[in-house]
């Protein structure tokens, strides 16, 4: 005779519920709850609801904070030129210097400073949860904000360097080829390069209320690949635009149809229309299949 397969009473265990080590104790089943990675409905709803918060931010709050962020993200340009210009030539060099590019981004998010590019995903979950004229006002307004502060931030960070003896002409140099590098890519490549590095960042914060004390590793882990694999990030690449221009290496104009603008729409193409979007889509087919 088969065993009997009938589901349990109301009350048990559901009925294809598993227990792997059933002589476990409560304590012990607590312990393997605390240690499961979150559902991605609450990973969905905590970087929403940092957007939430966001968005009820003033303007003035707003945009202090993006200055503040466009200044640190600086440092990801002196540390990346730093590493480039007195590491020992040998074929991984490159990739040790990518890990300059991380500094700025731990400074902006540990801080909690506003960068442009998180917004692409935070912001825009409320809305995509709840659409509404006054959310889509209220995002549209902090990207403006937001974006407009980081790029006079960094662009001011880039003017001191540039102009005031602060480093020795090794770093200037190694800033220069920098970003010599990054404006030879032509326009459709640096959009898609940009693609791919709003996802990444996108990716990073998606992955921020899960990580707790590895967020530093988070930070940098992902912003080096962005460097390291030779993609951009409209703020965190500004910096050594930015220097050529100032140094009359660069016609302005060029800063913007050739960077900013490309970079701009790269980015909020990868962490809106493609991650935050596929994320969101994620979550409400877990949520509509569920019991």
């Amino acid at each position: 005779m088969l065993p009997n397969h009938d589901p349990p009473e109301s009350g048990g265990a559901e009925p294809d519920e598993v227990h792997y080590a059933p002589d476990l104790d409560e304590a012990e089943r607590n312990e393997v709850e605390r240690r499961m990675p979150p559902r991605v409905a609450v990973l969905h709803e905590a970087v929403g609801s940092v957007g939430e918060e966001e968005l009820k931010r003033t303007p003035s709050a707003l945009m202090w904070s993006g200055l503040a962020a466009g200044l640190s993200m600086g440092f990801s340009m002196v540390a990346s030129g730093a590493l480039q210009a007195y590491l020992p030539e040998r074929p991984f060099a490159h990739l040790v210097a990518a890990l300059g590019y991380s500094t700025g981004f731990v400074i902006v998010i540990m801080a909690r400073q506003q960068l442009f590019t998180e917004n692409t995903l935070t912001v825009v979950l409320p809305l995509v949860a709840s659409p509404s004229w006054a959310k889509l006002r209220l995002m549209l307004r902090l990207w403006a904000i937001v974006f407009a502060s980081n790029v006079v931030g960094v662009a001011l960070f880039a003017l001191a360097v540039a102009k005031l003896p602060l480093f020795a002409p090794p770093l200037d140099q190694a800033i220069t080829a920098l970003g010599t590098t990054l404006m030879s890519y032509p326009v459709p490549q640096m959009f898609v390069k940009a693609v791919a590095g709003g996802w990444i960042i996108a990716t990073m914060v998606w992955l921020m209320p899960a990580a707790e004390s590895a967020r530093p590793w988070i930070i940098v882990g992902l912003t080096w690949l962005i460097a390291a694999a030779g993609l951009v990030h409209v703020i965190g690449s500004a910096g050594e635009v930015f220097y050529l221009a100032w140094v009359g290496r660069l016609p302005w104009v060029a800063v913007f149809w050739h960077y900013l603008g490309p970079v701009l729409g790269g980015n909020i193409v990868g962490g809106t229309l493609i991650f935050t979007l596929m994320s969101h889509a994620q979550v409400r087919s877990d949520t509509q299949h569920r019991p």
